[in-house]
């Protein structure tokens, strides 16, 4: 027992005299663990470290800024648009405050008696009304925008717990349809990007939005801010306001007699713009239809807020030919008392080119050419210049570039007929005005420029900037190229008068003022194959007056009349109706003696021969 006993004692002495090494060693294990442990920390927190600090130094400044500091945006007024009415500015574009009508569903007590007074105030449908008043969680419902001042009065007056008013700001055009595709339309609901769409609101959107401010304070963990910070403002600045260079009664007297012109022709389409020949300024840029910018939401035909005179190209027909007589007088090949003998057609590339209904003319000088719109005779003046001059007066006369009007979506048109001068075919088509396409804007300019003494201008429609503080910039006339001499325009001046006088466009005639042009009918090309459309065609006149001191340079376009076969009968006496109204309007005196002959062609305008 004892025996057994001691080596009881004696296994445990042993054991523990062997336990504080076992200790030791288990710790020394635990340290270096602890410490592998520790460094490895230590090392992702030092890489950390250098890639927050160094690798993604900016990123996290940024978003640093964005806790630590607090902005408010001050947004700038938008600029105005207007036009010229006499001697003061009529309002086209201005920005108006509406209220609007929303709802604290929780609030509410009885949802279903405010739906039916809503409903009677607003004209609205009820269940609408109760589909946003039946969410109690929700703490702003709007009910409806762009309140009419009746609609606000109503709501103020049911004095409703739960409903309230807020102002809004929005764009207001006080002219409704008239020059609405000059000056476009913006939301000013869109902040962050640009606001403006189509017309002068869309080309001019950066100075008409201005520049928006900014104020930045440091704030404190709790989102509030700390006063004694430095606060760093930047102030708003408010968008420019613009004065175009329409006039008010001019635009308006436009449009009208466009719309009767699409009504009287059965036209698809009507454009006409008027520029003075001397600065290039657009006292009108008409197009019917129209769209109303205050309901521009509603319009389903996009295609209506395209502004036809630049953003639309066509073959122009015989408005050409007086541009390419200009060239042949320039360069002394003809004058106006040329000969040729036309035979009717021309032979050329295995083509038969025929003149229009296949009339033949005979022995005739340069004014029966105009005044005839003889295609063979317009051929030989091409002839004569010589292809790769002829390409050359084209392209100066302004043809396969844009103009550079203040507004958007410009076409440049389409000279590329012109590229290759050993295709002689192509260069006497375009010289009677076919396999060319232009735009409305650059063939006034052209007409401007055999007006005004040979000088291409560059068409602007704005006519002013005012800038927030007062101060107002004026845009001055520029010109762009001189194309043909002032003998030359003198002559083509007499030429187109003769046309007027004895030819094509009689009914453009204005009694006792001398009014030159030319008419032009175009066919129109297929849109998805070579050739042109059966029974498709574009009327158009452009002119000027008066010859000996022009005034307005104007160009008519109707596209595809039904009830009309040539422009002289819908475009010209068209024209004929804006120049008379120009000529009274400006108040300038007739020149001429007024005979019944006169005065029976006058009366008879709209009337087909």
């Amino acid at each position: 027992m004892v025996q057994g006993s001691g080596n009881i004692k004696n296994t445990k002495r042993n054991a523990a005299s062997k336990r504080p090494g076992a200790v030791w060693m288990s710790r020394f294990s635990r340290m270096h663990i602890l410490t592998a442990v520790l460094f490895a920390v230590g090392f992702l927190l030092v890489f950390r470290l250098y890639f927050i600090q160094v690798l993604s130094h900016a990123k996290w400044k940024e978003m640093a800024e964005d806790q630590h500091s607090a902005f408010q945006r001050l947004v700038a007024n938008r600029g105005e648009i207007f036009m010229h009415d006499s001697d003061a500015l009529y309002p086209l574009a201005v920005n108006r405050e509406y209220q609007m009508a929303y709802a604290v569903p929780k609030d509410i007590d009885d949802r279903d008696h405010v739906a039916i007074e809503l409903s009677q105030a607003l004209g609205m449908d009820i269940q609408s009304i109760l589909e946003k008043l039946n969410r109690p969680d929700d703490p702003f419902e709007i009910i409806k925008k762009r309140l009419s001042d009746d609609e606000t009065t109503r709501i103020r007056d049911l004095g409703i717990k739960g409903i309230a008013l807020m102002p809004e700001e929005y764009r207001y055009y006080p002219a409704g349809e008239l020059a609405s595709q000059v000056v476009g339309f913006a939301n000013l609901d869109d902040q962050e990007s640009k606001a403006g769409s189509y017309g002068i609101e869309s080309s001019q959107d950066g100075r008409l939005s201005g520049m928006t401010g900014q104020v930045k304070q440091e704030k404190d963990a709790g989102g509030r801010w700390i006063p004694l910070s430095d606060r760093s403002i930047i102030s708003a600045q408010d968008g420019d306001s613009i004065i175009l260079t329409l006039d008010r009664v001019i635009q308006y007297e436009t449009e009208k007699i466009l719309k009767d012109a699409v009504d009287q022709y059965q036209a698809d389409r009507a454009t006409a713009i008027i520029m003075e020949p001397q600065t290039g300024r657009i006292l009108s840029m008409a197009s019917f239809p129209q769209f109303d910018p205050n309901e521009y939401s509603k319009v389903e035909d996009y295609s209506l807020f395209m502004n036809p005179a630049l953003s639309m190209s066509y073959e122009p027909g015989s408005i050409m030919k007086p541009l390419t007589m200009a060239i042949g007088l320039e360069e002394k090949k003809v004058s106006p008392e040329t000969e040729y003998v036309d035979t009717g057609s021309v032979q050329v590339g295995g083509f038969t080119i025929h003149n229009s209904e296949n009339k033949v003319y005979g022995r005739s000088n340069m004014y029966k050419v105009l005044d005839q719109s003889i295609n063979t005779g317009v051929i030989f003046v091409e002839k004569l210049v010589g292809n790769a001059s002829f390409g050359d007066y084209v392209r100066r006369f302004g043809f396969g570039e844009r103009t550079g009007i203040e507004l958007p979506a410009e076409l440049s048109g389409n000279v590329r007929n012109l590229d290759n001068v050993r295709s002689d075919t192509q260069y006497y088509t375009i010289s009677f005005g076919q396999g060319i396409a232009v735009t409305p804007i650059q063939i006034v300019s052209a007409y401007a420029a055999l007006a005004n003494g040979g000088q291409l201008m560059r068409p602007h429609i704005i006519d002013a900037f005012i800038h927030a503080d007062g101060t107002k910039d004026q845009v001055e006339p520029e010109i762009i190229r001189r194309v043909v001499s002032e003998d030359t325009s003198q002559m083509i001046g007499k030429m187109l008068r003769d046309v007027v006088v004895n030819g094509h466009g009689k009914h453009a005639d204005v009694p006792g003022y001398l009014v030159g042009g030319k008419t032009g009918t175009a066919q129109v090309a297929k849109s998805d194959g070579k050739g042109y459309e059966d029974g498709v065609s574009i009327g158009s006149f452009a002119g000027y007056a008066p010859i000996n001191d022009p005034r307005f340079a104007v160009l008519v376009k109707l596209d595809n009349p039904k009830n009309v076969e040539w422009a002289e009968s819908s475009a010209a006496p068209t024209f004929g109706k804006i120049m008379a109204f120009l000529l009274e309007y400006a108040k300038i005196r007739p020149t001429e003696t007024i005979n019944a002959t006169t005065a029976a062609s006058t009366a008879a305008k709209g009337e087909s021969h």
